[in-house]
């Protein structure tokens, strides 16, 4: 059963991601070389993790829940210190306009264990060239969380290469296909396989942002092309895809801000954060055609002592149907995943940050099997 049917009759509340509530407590080492500033800063940061039921990874991997009747081992502790950062940013004037650049890696890479790039770009004159944020989707509407990815359902915040206009609250982007957004599942195509899958075309994003008051919001849009060869025709098949992305927070009242999401698109693929569907699949014809995604985040962030409450839900679904009738997709595929985590994290002193929190996740599958899994987490965090 999954949360929703659970708590069907039960408001859900959630707000905005660790990244945020660290930030204000982020600090640097400035120097000066010549007419530039640089900085560097970072955090050494102990994840204390504990699956109650089965592993699910160095952070919440809801294809490693087990479904319902299904044995298997439970009861997995880890310790690890791989979400520890470290960047550095430069700024500098050319020409009357600031050049700001940016390195940042953390050590993610390889499942764990090894350095990875995080961000690397330079912006100037509204000029953003390299490795950032994708431009689809944001923070406004996403709960701070212990779990490193948090809420399923959002706008994908991740990073990949692009080249992005900014002016005002608007933005426009040209992005690295086939990367975030995934494409073609081929798996049950038997004469094609993922060598025939291509990107032809950059993902175009765009996105808007503005604030009334105590409200923030946000709306994006990503428009992209899904593609494979057709070696039988000796021909590229493509399909267009499409997605939007609607998100906002509110300070309803001293110490409590309230953020929500709303994610839907055919063909976007990872553009939603957790979705269980990859962006298409080809049909009998030969043609390709798109998985239609649609998920939610909402939540609640309430000062308490040095810290905050925080409670966060959020949930992401495929519709297979036309592609599981089609034969293209299994029928044991995952169409629904959904988390709610209860956090508290707080900063007793400067520089240093605690937090404890417990997390609900489950699956269910296009048959209608589930399951679920409980994840218990701490985290001790030392910022400079």
């Amino acid at each position: 059963m999954t949360i929703q049917t659970r708590f069907k009759q039960t408001a859900l509340f959630s707000a905005s991601a660790l990244a945020l509530a660290v930030a204000s407590a982020s600090h640097a080492v400035d120097f000066e070389v010549g007419d530039t500033t640089a900085s560097v800063y970072g955090y050494a940061k102990l994840d204390i993790i504990h699956d109650v039921d089965a592993d699910m990874g160095n952070t919440v991997s809801h294809s490693a829940i087990r479904l319902d009747g299904v044995d298997g081992p439970d009861g997995h502790t880890d310790f690890q210190a791989i979400q520890s950062r470290i960047g550095v940013t430069t700024s500098s004037m050319v020409q009357g306009s600031e050049l700001k650049t940016q390195i940042e890696g953390d050590f993610y890479g390889s499942g764990g264990g090894e350095l990875r790039l995080r961000h690397a770009y330079g912006s100037w004159n509204g000029i953003l060239a390299g490795q950032y944020w994708t431009n689809f989707g944001g923070f406004l509407g996403t709960t701070p969380t212990i779990d490193f990815l948090g809420q399923v359902g959002q706008g994908n915040i991740s990073r990949q290469s692009q080249l992005r206009y900014t002016t005002g609250g608007f933005s426009v982007a040209l992005e690295d296909p086939g990367t975030i957004g995934s494409n073609i599942d081929v798996e049950n195509r038997l004469n094609v396989d993922e060598d025939d899958v291509k990107s032809g075309l950059p993902d175009l994003t765009l996105r808007y942002t503005a604030g009334a008051g105590n409200i923030n919001y946000g709306a994006s849009a990503v428009l992209r092309q899904i593609e494979y060869y057709n070696t039988a025709s000796d021909s590229d098949e493509s399909a267009f895809a499409w997605g939007v992305n609607l998100e906002a927070s509110a300070d309803v009242t001293e110490g409590v801000t309230v953020r929500g999401s709303l994610t839907h698109g055919d063909g976007l693929g990872g553009y939603m954060y957790g979705s269980p569907g990859q962006a298409g699949y080809i049909d009998n014809n030969g043609d390709v055609e798109g998985v239609e995604g649609t998920g939610g985040t909402f939540g609640v962030s309430v000062a308490a002592g040095s810290g905050n409450v925080n409670l966060a839900y959020g949930i992401a679904t495929a519709d297979l149907d036309d592609g599981v009738d089609e034969g293209a997709l299994s029928t044991t595929s995952t169409d629904t995943v959904e988390s709610i985590y209860l956090n508290y994290i707080w900063s007793p002193v400067d520089r240093i940050s605690y937090g404890v929190e417990a997390g609900y996740h489950t699956r269910e599958t296009h048959d209608g099997a589930d399951g679920d899994a409980v994840r218990l987490q701490g985290m001790v965090m030392y910022s400079f």
